[in-house]
Protein backbone atom coordinates (compact mmCIF):
# COMPACT_ATOMS: atom_id res chain seq x y z
CA UNK A 1 0.00 0.00 0.00
CA UNK A 2 1.30 3.40 -0.89
CA UNK A 3 2.37 5.41 2.16
CA UNK A 4 0.82 8.87 2.47
CA UNK A 5 2.38 11.56 4.62
CA UNK A 6 0.47 14.73 5.31
CA UNK A 7 2.20 17.97 6.24
CA UNK A 8 -0.06 20.98 5.66
CA UNK A 9 1.00 24.64 5.56
CA UNK A 10 -1.70 27.25 5.94
CA UNK A 11 -3.63 27.32 9.23
CA UNK A 12 -6.97 25.58 8.79
CA UNK A 13 -10.00 27.71 9.40
CA UNK A 14 -13.52 27.56 8.02
CA UNK A 15 -11.99 28.03 4.56
CA UNK A 16 -8.28 28.07 3.68
CA UNK A 17 -5.99 27.18 0.81
CA UNK A 18 -7.14 24.05 -0.95
CA UNK A 19 -3.79 22.28 -1.07
CA UNK A 20 -3.39 22.55 2.69
CA UNK A 21 -6.88 21.78 3.88
CA UNK A 22 -7.58 18.12 3.50
CA UNK A 23 -7.55 15.18 5.84
CA UNK A 24 -5.55 12.18 4.68
CA UNK A 25 -4.68 8.91 6.30
CA UNK A 26 -1.01 8.27 6.85
CA UNK A 27 1.16 5.65 8.43
CA UNK A 28 4.71 5.71 9.70
CA UNK A 29 7.51 4.06 7.72
CA UNK A 30 7.06 0.31 7.55
CA UNK A 31 10.37 -0.41 9.30
CA UNK A 32 9.62 1.87 12.23
CA UNK A 33 8.28 0.93 15.64
CA UNK A 34 6.38 3.98 16.88
CA UNK A 35 6.76 5.10 20.46
CA UNK A 36 3.31 5.89 21.81
CA UNK A 37 2.58 9.13 23.60
CA UNK A 38 -1.09 9.18 24.60
CA UNK A 39 -3.10 12.32 25.10
CA UNK A 40 -0.48 14.86 24.06
CA UNK A 41 -3.09 17.60 24.45
CA UNK A 42 -4.36 16.62 27.88
CA UNK A 43 -3.33 18.43 31.07
CA UNK A 44 0.21 17.63 32.15
CA UNK A 45 0.62 15.38 35.21
CA UNK A 46 2.31 16.74 38.32
CA UNK A 47 6.07 17.21 37.97
CA UNK A 48 5.85 16.90 34.18
CA UNK A 49 8.28 18.95 32.14
CA UNK A 50 5.46 19.93 29.75
CA UNK A 51 3.92 23.34 30.39
CA UNK A 52 1.03 25.19 28.79
CA UNK A 53 1.62 28.73 27.52
CA UNK A 54 -0.37 31.33 25.68
CA UNK A 55 1.39 34.30 24.11
CA UNK A 56 4.62 35.71 25.47
CA UNK A 57 3.68 38.64 27.69
CA UNK A 58 6.88 39.91 29.27
CA UNK A 59 8.09 42.10 26.41
CA UNK A 60 11.46 40.37 26.33
CA UNK A 61 13.14 39.59 23.04
CA UNK A 62 15.36 36.51 23.30
CA UNK A 63 14.38 35.62 19.73
CA UNK A 64 15.47 38.93 18.24
CA UNK A 65 11.97 40.42 18.16
CA UNK A 66 10.39 43.03 20.38
CA UNK A 67 6.83 42.38 21.48
CA UNK A 68 4.25 44.27 23.48
CA UNK A 69 2.86 43.05 26.78
CA UNK A 70 0.21 41.13 24.79
CA UNK A 71 2.83 39.33 22.71
CA UNK A 72 2.15 41.44 19.59
CA UNK A 73 5.14 41.77 17.27
CA UNK A 74 3.46 43.82 14.54
CA UNK A 75 0.07 45.16 13.51
CA UNK A 76 -0.92 46.27 10.01
CA UNK A 77 -4.26 47.49 8.67
CA UNK A 78 -5.65 46.37 5.35
CA UNK A 79 -4.71 48.50 2.36
CA UNK A 80 -1.91 49.37 -0.05
CA UNK A 81 -0.24 52.22 1.78
CA UNK A 82 2.79 52.38 4.06
CA UNK A 83 2.32 50.20 7.11
CA UNK A 84 -0.56 48.33 5.48
CA UNK A 85 -0.95 44.87 3.95
CA UNK A 86 -3.25 43.79 1.15
CA UNK A 87 -6.46 41.85 1.40
CA UNK A 88 -8.71 41.02 -1.57
CA UNK A 89 -12.27 39.75 -1.41
CA UNK A 90 -13.45 39.56 -5.02
CA UNK A 91 -17.07 38.89 -5.94
CA UNK A 92 -15.81 35.86 -7.87
CA UNK A 93 -12.66 33.98 -6.93
CA UNK A 94 -10.81 33.18 -3.74
CA UNK A 95 -10.33 35.86 -1.08
CA UNK A 96 -6.64 36.47 -0.33
CA UNK A 97 -4.58 37.92 2.48
CA UNK A 98 -0.76 37.88 2.82
CA UNK A 99 0.05 34.43 1.48
CA UNK A 100 3.16 33.58 3.45
CA UNK A 101 5.86 34.89 5.76
CA UNK A 102 9.42 33.89 6.64
CA UNK A 103 11.79 34.57 9.49
CA UNK A 104 15.03 36.30 8.47
CA UNK A 105 17.88 34.63 10.40
CA UNK A 106 19.59 38.03 10.60
CA UNK A 107 16.60 39.34 12.60
CA UNK A 108 13.18 40.43 11.37
CA UNK A 109 10.32 39.09 9.30
CA UNK A 110 9.56 38.98 5.57
CA UNK A 111 5.85 39.05 4.67
CA UNK A 112 4.64 38.10 1.20
CA UNK A 113 2.03 40.75 0.39
CA UNK A 114 1.10 39.32 -3.01
CA UNK A 115 -2.15 41.32 -3.21
CA UNK A 116 0.00 44.46 -3.50
CA UNK A 117 2.72 42.72 -5.54
CA UNK A 118 5.46 43.11 -2.95
CA UNK A 119 7.46 41.68 -0.10
CA UNK A 120 7.42 43.74 3.09
CA UNK A 121 10.43 43.48 5.37
CA UNK A 122 9.99 44.18 9.09
CA UNK A 123 12.75 44.81 11.59
CA UNK A 124 13.15 43.23 15.05
CA UNK A 125 10.95 46.00 16.46
CA UNK A 126 8.03 45.12 14.16
CA UNK A 127 8.41 48.31 12.12
CA UNK A 128 8.42 48.07 8.30
CA UNK A 129 11.93 48.51 6.90
CA UNK A 130 11.22 48.47 3.16
CA UNK A 131 9.17 46.80 0.45
CA UNK A 132 10.47 44.79 -2.50
CA UNK A 133 8.53 44.22 -5.74
CA UNK A 134 7.84 40.56 -6.51
CA UNK A 135 8.92 39.41 -9.95
CA UNK A 136 6.76 36.30 -10.40
CA UNK A 137 3.12 36.24 -11.43
CA UNK A 138 1.59 34.07 -8.71
CA UNK A 139 3.80 34.10 -5.59
CA UNK A 140 2.69 31.80 -2.80
CA UNK A 141 5.63 31.04 -0.52
CA UNK A 142 8.78 32.79 0.67
CA UNK A 143 11.90 31.75 2.59
CA UNK A 144 15.00 33.69 3.67
CA UNK A 145 18.45 32.08 3.72
CA UNK A 146 21.08 32.75 6.37
CA UNK A 147 22.86 35.37 4.27
CA UNK A 148 19.66 37.31 3.59
CA UNK A 149 18.96 35.83 0.15
CA UNK A 150 15.18 35.69 -0.34
CA UNK A 151 13.46 33.04 -2.45
CA UNK A 152 9.89 33.40 -3.72
CA UNK A 153 7.93 30.43 -5.02
CA UNK A 154 5.49 30.55 -7.95
CA UNK A 155 4.33 26.99 -8.47
CA UNK A 156 1.32 27.70 -10.69
CA UNK A 157 2.05 30.43 -13.27
CA UNK A 158 5.81 30.87 -13.82
CA UNK A 159 6.55 27.54 -12.10
CA UNK A 160 9.80 28.95 -10.83
CA UNK A 161 11.63 30.27 -7.77
CA UNK A 162 12.81 33.87 -7.93
CA UNK A 163 16.11 34.50 -6.10
CA UNK A 164 16.62 37.98 -4.63
CA UNK A 165 19.85 39.19 -3.06
CA UNK A 166 19.81 40.84 0.40
CA UNK A 167 19.07 44.20 -1.24
CA UNK A 168 16.02 42.81 -3.05
CA UNK A 169 17.56 42.65 -6.53
CA UNK A 170 16.63 39.69 -8.72
CA UNK A 171 19.80 37.64 -9.28
CA UNK A 172 18.48 34.36 -10.64
CA UNK A 173 15.74 31.78 -10.78
CA UNK A 174 15.27 28.05 -10.48
CA UNK A 175 12.73 25.97 -12.34
CA UNK A 176 10.26 24.01 -10.24
CA UNK A 177 9.28 21.34 -12.75
CA UNK A 178 11.72 18.63 -13.77
CA UNK A 179 12.95 15.37 -12.35
CA UNK A 180 10.89 14.54 -9.24
CA UNK A 181 8.31 17.30 -9.89
CA UNK A 182 6.13 16.56 -12.90
CA UNK A 183 3.68 19.40 -12.27
CA UNK A 184 4.17 22.62 -10.32
CA UNK A 185 0.84 22.33 -8.55
CA UNK A 186 2.20 19.32 -6.64
CA UNK A 187 4.67 21.57 -4.78
CA UNK A 188 3.62 22.33 -1.22
CA UNK A 189 6.45 24.54 -0.02
CA UNK A 190 9.99 25.81 -0.43
CA UNK A 191 12.84 25.19 2.02
CA UNK A 192 16.47 26.26 2.35
CA UNK A 193 19.17 24.21 4.07
CA UNK A 194 22.43 26.16 4.07
CA UNK A 195 22.80 26.98 0.37
CA UNK A 196 20.59 24.10 -0.81
CA UNK A 197 17.12 24.91 -2.15
CA UNK A 198 14.38 22.28 -1.90
CA UNK A 199 10.75 22.09 -2.94
CA UNK A 200 8.33 19.75 -1.17
CA UNK A 201 6.28 17.30 -3.22
CA UNK A 202 2.73 16.71 -2.01
CA UNK A 203 3.55 17.15 1.68
CA UNK A 204 6.12 14.33 1.56
CA UNK A 205 9.68 14.08 0.18
CA UNK A 206 11.74 17.12 -0.80
CA UNK A 207 13.54 17.59 -4.12
CA UNK A 208 16.76 19.62 -4.34
CA UNK A 209 16.32 21.96 -7.31
CA UNK A 210 19.52 23.99 -6.89
CA UNK A 211 21.19 26.50 -4.59
CA UNK A 212 20.71 30.07 -3.45
CA UNK A 213 23.17 31.28 -6.12
CA UNK A 214 20.76 30.14 -8.83
CA UNK A 215 22.75 27.09 -9.90
CA UNK A 216 20.27 24.39 -10.93
CA UNK A 217 20.80 20.79 -9.82
CA UNK A 218 20.41 18.51 -12.85
CA UNK A 219 20.33 15.40 -10.66
CA UNK A 220 17.58 16.79 -8.39
CA UNK A 221 18.11 14.30 -5.54
CA UNK A 222 15.40 13.69 -2.94
CA UNK A 223 15.51 13.71 0.86
CA UNK A 224 12.97 12.02 3.18
CA UNK A 225 11.53 15.08 4.94
CA UNK A 226 12.20 18.64 5.99
CA UNK A 227 15.76 19.47 7.08
CA UNK A 228 16.13 20.42 10.74
CA UNK A 229 17.95 23.68 11.47
CA UNK A 230 20.55 21.95 13.63
CA UNK A 231 21.62 19.88 10.61
CA UNK A 232 20.99 16.57 12.39
CA UNK A 233 17.82 15.15 10.84
CA UNK A 234 15.03 15.13 8.29
CA UNK A 235 11.56 15.25 9.84
CA UNK A 236 8.11 14.33 8.58
CA UNK A 237 4.65 13.88 10.07
CA UNK A 238 1.30 12.40 9.17
CA UNK A 239 -2.24 11.83 10.38
CA UNK A 240 -3.16 8.19 10.98
CA UNK A 241 -6.68 8.64 12.43
CA UNK A 242 -7.81 12.29 12.20
CA UNK A 243 -11.19 11.92 14.00
CA UNK A 244 -9.44 10.21 16.91
CA UNK A 245 -6.60 12.75 16.90
CA UNK A 246 -3.88 10.19 16.18
CA UNK A 247 -0.74 11.13 14.27
CA UNK A 248 2.98 10.45 14.11
CA UNK A 249 6.26 12.32 13.77
CA UNK A 250 9.23 10.65 12.11
CA UNK A 251 12.92 11.59 12.26
CA UNK A 252 15.72 10.37 9.97
CA UNK A 253 19.32 11.06 11.01
CA UNK A 254 21.70 12.94 8.75
CA UNK A 255 23.82 12.31 6.81
CA UNK A 256 23.52 8.52 6.86
CA UNK A 257 19.68 8.41 6.74
CA UNK A 258 19.40 6.05 9.70
CA UNK A 259 15.99 5.90 11.35
CA UNK A 260 16.10 7.96 14.55
CA UNK A 261 12.55 7.62 15.89
CA UNK A 262 8.89 7.44 15.04
CA UNK A 263 6.67 8.88 17.76
CA UNK A 264 2.92 8.35 17.85
CA UNK A 265 0.98 11.28 19.30
CA UNK A 266 -2.64 11.37 20.44
CA UNK A 267 -4.14 14.84 20.58
CA UNK A 268 -7.23 13.73 22.48
CA UNK A 269 -9.49 15.61 20.04
CA UNK A 270 -10.17 15.57 16.28
CA UNK A 271 -7.31 16.91 14.14
CA UNK A 272 -8.20 18.45 10.78
CA UNK A 273 -4.66 18.99 9.50
CA UNK A 274 -1.02 19.48 10.34
CA UNK A 275 -0.35 23.19 9.87
CA UNK A 276 3.26 23.52 11.06
CA UNK A 277 6.30 21.25 11.08
CA UNK A 278 9.70 22.84 11.61
CA UNK A 279 12.53 23.04 14.13
CA UNK A 280 14.43 25.79 15.88
CA UNK A 281 18.22 26.04 15.74
CA UNK A 282 18.55 23.59 18.65
CA UNK A 283 16.55 21.00 16.71
CA UNK A 284 13.41 21.20 18.90
CA UNK A 285 10.47 20.17 16.71
CA UNK A 286 7.52 22.57 16.56
CA UNK A 287 4.31 20.86 15.45
CA UNK A 288 1.07 22.74 14.82
CA UNK A 289 -2.30 20.99 14.60
CA UNK A 290 -5.63 22.39 13.47
CA UNK A 291 -8.01 20.89 16.03
CA UNK A 292 -11.54 21.04 17.38
CA UNK A 293 -10.95 22.07 20.98
CA UNK A 294 -13.61 21.11 23.57
CA UNK A 295 -15.28 24.23 25.01
CA UNK A 296 -16.76 22.66 28.14
CA UNK A 297 -20.16 23.99 27.09
CA UNK A 298 -23.21 22.24 25.62
CA UNK A 299 -23.28 24.56 22.61
CA UNK A 300 -20.92 24.74 20.90
CA UNK A 301 -19.26 21.63 22.25
CA UNK A 302 -16.03 22.42 20.38
CA UNK A 303 -14.38 25.30 18.57
CA UNK A 304 -11.52 25.50 16.05
CA UNK A 305 -8.09 26.16 17.49
CA UNK A 306 -4.42 25.51 16.80
CA UNK A 307 -2.55 23.21 19.16
CA UNK A 308 1.19 23.92 19.21
CA UNK A 309 3.49 21.17 20.50
CA UNK A 310 7.23 21.27 21.11
CA UNK A 311 8.91 17.86 20.76
CA UNK A 312 12.31 16.58 21.83
CA UNK A 313 14.64 16.23 18.80
CA UNK A 314 16.09 12.93 20.09
CA UNK A 315 12.93 10.93 20.73
CA UNK A 316 9.89 13.09 19.90
CA UNK A 317 8.48 13.28 23.43
CA UNK A 318 6.39 16.35 24.22
CA UNK A 319 8.31 19.16 25.95
CA UNK A 320 5.52 21.73 26.04
CA UNK A 321 2.34 22.91 24.39
CA UNK A 322 0.17 25.93 23.75
CA UNK A 323 -3.36 26.61 22.53
CA UNK A 324 -3.56 29.28 19.81
CA UNK A 325 -6.64 30.95 18.32
CA UNK A 326 -7.70 29.77 14.87
CA UNK A 327 -8.08 32.00 11.85
CA UNK A 328 -11.68 31.60 10.75
CA UNK A 329 -11.88 34.23 7.98
CA UNK A 330 -12.01 32.90 4.39
CA UNK A 331 -8.79 34.35 2.93
CA UNK A 332 -6.53 31.96 1.04
CA UNK A 333 -3.10 31.72 2.66
CA UNK A 334 -0.09 29.40 2.46
CA UNK A 335 2.11 29.78 5.57
CA UNK A 336 0.83 31.51 8.71
CA UNK A 337 3.20 30.11 11.35
CA UNK A 338 6.99 30.40 11.38
CA UNK A 339 9.43 29.02 13.93
CA UNK A 340 12.06 31.38 15.34
CA UNK A 341 15.70 30.28 15.52
CA UNK A 342 15.82 30.22 19.32
CA UNK A 343 12.35 28.69 19.76
CA UNK A 344 8.76 29.85 19.75
CA UNK A 345 6.67 30.89 16.78
CA UNK A 346 5.30 33.96 15.07
CA UNK A 347 1.66 33.57 14.03
CA UNK A 348 -0.27 35.88 11.69
CA UNK A 349 -3.81 36.40 12.96
CA UNK A 350 -6.36 38.04 10.65
CA UNK A 351 -9.18 40.32 11.81
CA UNK A 352 -11.59 42.59 9.96
CA UNK A 353 -9.31 45.53 10.79
CA UNK A 354 -6.04 44.02 9.64
CA UNK A 355 -3.30 41.52 10.35
CA UNK A 356 -1.59 41.05 13.70
CA UNK A 357 1.54 38.93 14.16
CA UNK A 358 1.92 37.59 17.69
CA UNK A 359 4.64 35.55 19.32
CA UNK A 360 3.81 32.30 21.11
CA UNK A 361 5.94 29.68 22.77
CA UNK A 362 5.38 26.20 24.12
CA UNK A 363 8.46 25.59 26.27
Amino acid sequence: MRRTRLVAFGVVAAVAIAIAVFVGRGRPPADASPSAEPDAASPSPPNSSARVYSSVADGSAPWGVTVSSSGVYLSAGWGAGPGQLGRDRPAEGNPEAPMSMAWDPRGGLMVLDQVNGRLVRYGPDGKPVDSIPVTVQAPQDVVVAGDGTTLVLDRLADRSIAILDPTGQLVGELQVEGRGIDEGGAVTGIFVDGEDVYVEREHADLVRVGDIKGRADSDRPEVPGRPSRDGQSFISAGLTDPPAGRLYVNSIARPGLEHRFTRELRAGMPVAAIVLLDTDRAGVIHLGLAVEMPTGKPQPASAPAVLLLCLDPLDGRTLGKAELPANTSPEETFRELVVLDQGGVLYSIRTEEGLQVRRFECR
